[in-house]
């Protein structure tokens, strides 16, 4: 991924009241688009200070943010004295010292696009020097295991250009206030890997294939009358029924547990058909229940040539 960020031009505003005084702490793995990251969140209002040592963390976290700013801290592997499990604690013991807000956001990324990104740019990734680069990045996801598993919001950057990124950093930390959580939900096809964000993962490959139907095959989940050939199927309604059931169970427990921030994931075969039509009805029911709800479709979004941003991307903000 490009590390060039664009500015971000849509209700900046209140993106940038939402980081006023607060913290937000950027790591993951390398390549992953710590760089980009941090460029997205000056654009947004903060300070970024990059790779600084973790034995300066606490003092510079703790003084907090300047009046009316944000505060972003790039720290990974590369910063001098790093751990992971050290810089976990950190963050616990300032949490219980301090009243500052304060975000773990975590870049993950799939191997196989890690490893390619690092054979374009022929740049060595800091645990391959003296090894196989395959053997770094497995090292790395290793020891950075207690670090995804603690930090709050988790951004899998390996089907996203730098727009994309950009806009989903933003839709993120916007809603990091409103009391209920934002919703992500994600269309994809399992053949190309499932989402590393995503909370919870639900497979639709069993409802009947528009792809089989040579008049349905070119068109995509958005499009009316694959829709009406996938309710068709018997088990539709039993399906989608008991699907929001569950939903309506957990989105307040995720609440009550401090939860901001929810990926659902929908998979199916090729990414095209079921699963866009399923995260589309999706959303249409979450778009009462959540302080935002957002639409992807992460197999689309090359389908219209010559846009930035992706046009399979449905945002709905409530009021």
């Amino acid at each position: 991924m490009n590390d060039d960020a664009p500015p971000i031009n849509d209700d900046d505003s209140a993106v940038e009241g939402s980081l006023a005084d607060r913290v937000i702490l950027v790591t993951g793995m390398s390549g992953a688009g710590r760089t980009a990251a941090l460029k997205v969140l000056e654009d947004l209002g903060c300070e970024a200070v990059d790779n600084l040592p973790l034995r300066l963390m606490a003092n510079l976290v703790g003084q907090g943010p300047a009046a009316g700013r944000g505060l972003a801290v790039g720290i990974d592997i590369r910063t001098r004295d790093f751990d992971a499990d050290a810089f976990a604690e950190i963050v616990a013991q300032l949490r219980r010292q301090t009243s500052i807000p304060i975000d773990i956001l975590f870049l993950d990324c799939n191997s196989d696009v890690l490893q390619r990104r690092y054979t374009e740019t022929r740049r060595v990734h800091p645990m391959a020097s003296d090894r196989p680069l395959t053997d770094g990045i497995i090292a790395e996801r290793r020891l950075l295991a207690p670090l995804r598993e603690a930090a709050d919001i988790v951004i899998d950057t390996s089907h996203t250009n730098i727009h994309e990124f950009a806009r989903i950093l933003h839709s993120q930390l916007a809603n990091a206030s409103a009391a209920a959580p934002h919703v992500q939900v994600v269309s994809f096809a399992y053949r190309h890997g499932v989402p590393r964000d995503a909370d919870l993962v639900f497979d639709v490959r069993f409802l009947r294939n528009p792809h089989y139907d040579h008049n349905l095959r070119p068109l995509t989940g958005r499009d009316q009358t694959v829709g009406a050939f996938i309710e068709g199927d018997a088990d539709f309604t039993a399906f989608f029924e008991r699907l929001t059931d569950l939903l309506a169970l957990l989105l307040p427990r995720f609440q009550e547990e401090g939860k901001s921030y929810l990926t659902i994931a929908i998979g199916c075969t090729g990414g095209r058909h079921r699963s866009v039509f399923i995260a589309e009805k999706l959303g249409t029911w979450l778009d009462e229940r959540a302080s935002r709800v957002d639409v992807r479709h992460r197999e689309l979004q090359d389908d219209t040539p010559g846009s930035s941003d992706n046009p399979s991307t449905i945002r709905k903000d409530n009021p």
